[in-house]
């Protein structure tokens, strides 16, 4: 699957806030806003690592994340709900689950590529969406030419993403940069995801992608007391070559994850 993006000279043109399409009174996205993005000001960090508690809280967000490296609004028709069902977010075409709050709050962490980005977020329902679109810069940093993006599908769970590299080089939580260049940006330990490994300059060979089911699985009885449960969560991976190019290519796969400690190899495959 190829994406074709808008002529980078025409966000070039106008540093204001590009005007959102397919807004709605009842989705609020605060940001990332639409323009230009030039990374996290002085004094803002980007942070993307989570602690992990079990529960695990329905927004994850570490305090203090700097702005560029968040996803964070409203969808104020769930703010009803209780136990409000997952919205859709969508960034640069991939579709992922969006983790909402009893408030219809949803603040997820997230590290954009170089380039033209969309963001849009959709209710539960389908029926209303917030779209935005801005072009990023950090800094002369090199573009990610090889990115992998893992998301699922259930709360209160932690799935992690592990990837061997073709010089032997374990990619995951424990070890998150490589001297390869290769990275975990994003460790999400409180339901859905996303967590993104990025590589700006691919080693040529075999790379295995695995998914491992950490842990939670949790549920609340009537009396507040939390049990766990081997909770069927099913993972999805995308792997995206080349993003953001004419020669980009996007696979996505769907793995069902059944039991807390399970192991499962994803995806073997060659670069280029």
């Amino acid at each position: 699957m190829t994406r074709r993006y808008p002529q980078v000279l025409l966000l070039l043109c106008s540093l204001v806030a590009l005007p959102s399409v397919m807004a709605a009174d009842s989705v609020k996205l605060d940001t990332p806003a639409g323009g230009w993005r030039t990374g996290a000001p002085e004094g803002e960090g980007e942070n993307f690592r989570q602690t992990v508690n079990y529960p695990a809280s329905s927004v994850n967000t570490s305090t203090g994340q700097a702005n560029t490296a968040r996803i964070s609004g409203q969808i104020k028709a769930t703010a009803k709900s209780k136990s409000p069902e997952p919205g859709r977010l969508i960034v640069n075409g991939v579709s992922m689950p969006l983790k909402i709050d009893p408030a219809g709050r949803f603040d997820r962490p997230f590290s954009f590529p170089n380039g033209s980005n969309s963001v849009e977020v959709r209710s539960p329902d389908g029926q209303q969406r917030h779209r935005t679109q801005f072009l990023n810069s950090s800094g002369g940093a090199t573009p990610a030419k090889l990115r992998v993006l893992l998301s699922w599908d259930s709360d209160n769970t932690d799935l992690d993403l592990h990837l061997i590299t073709p010089d032997g080089a374990h990619i995951w939580y424990g070890d998150r940069v490589a001297s390869n260049g290769a990275a975990l940006d994003v460790d999400v330990t409180t339901g859905y995801g996303p967590e993104i490994f990025a590589m700006p300059a691919p080693i040529k060979g075999q790379y295995l992608v695995y998914v491992n089911y950490f842990g939670g699985g949790y549920s609340s009885d009537e009396e507040g007391q939390e049990d766990v449960v081997q909770a069927l969560t099913t993972a999805q991976v995308t792997v995206i070559t080349e993003e953001g190019t004419p020669s980009e290519k996007m696979e996505t796969f769907l793995v069902p994850m059944r039991a807390v400690g399970e192991l499962t190899m994803v995806k073997s495959f060659s670069y280029p």
